[in-house]
């Protein structure tokens, strides 16, 4: 009887173990699940706000992009806005003939090289003839906007 009773409490021994090494397991693996679900959770966060940053950034340089559109537009509309276009072009006309003559061994040049001043009046000729047409772009002398199908 005695053995018996043994027998009985170390098979009830080894059933506690055995649960407890269940009920342990379970809690690691729940543990590790929740670990992965929180961090998918941070990566997500984390993606969606830079997202937004970057939205946030694009719509910015548009904002600026259009204001500083919109001041070019009023200045130009004024005799001295359109007198500092000119020089402006001017400028930027003989800074790229610089730069060509520095970064290249083979240069193009208009025909009247050794006079600035025509060079300049050149490039001011062509800023004129697009300002005068309203900013459309010309095909074989008509106004593309204005030809019809």
């Amino acid at each position: 009887m005695e053995l018996q009773a043994e027998a009985e409490r170390k098979k009830r021994a080894q059933i506690l173990e055995s649960e407890g090494i269940r009920q342990s397991n379970i809690n690691v693996a729940e543990g590790k699940k929740q670990q992965a679900i929180l961090q998918s959770e941070g990566q997500y966060e984390e993606t969606v706000n830079r997202a937004k940053g970057e939205a946030q950034a694009i719509r910015e340089r548009a904002i600026a992009t259009a204001e500083g559109l919109n001041k070019i537009s009023s200045a130009l509309q004024s005799n001295l806005g359109k007198d500092a276009a000119s020089l402006h072009l001017a400028e930027q006309y003989v800074a790229a003939f610089s730069k060509l003559a520095k970064e290249s061994t083979t240069l193009l040049l208009p025909s009247n090289t050794s006079d600035p001043a025509s060079m300049v009046a050149s490039a001011m000729s062509i800023y004129k003839k697009v300002g005068t047409s309203g900013g459309g772009s010309t095909q074989g002398g008509q106004d593309i906007d204005s030809v019809s199908d």
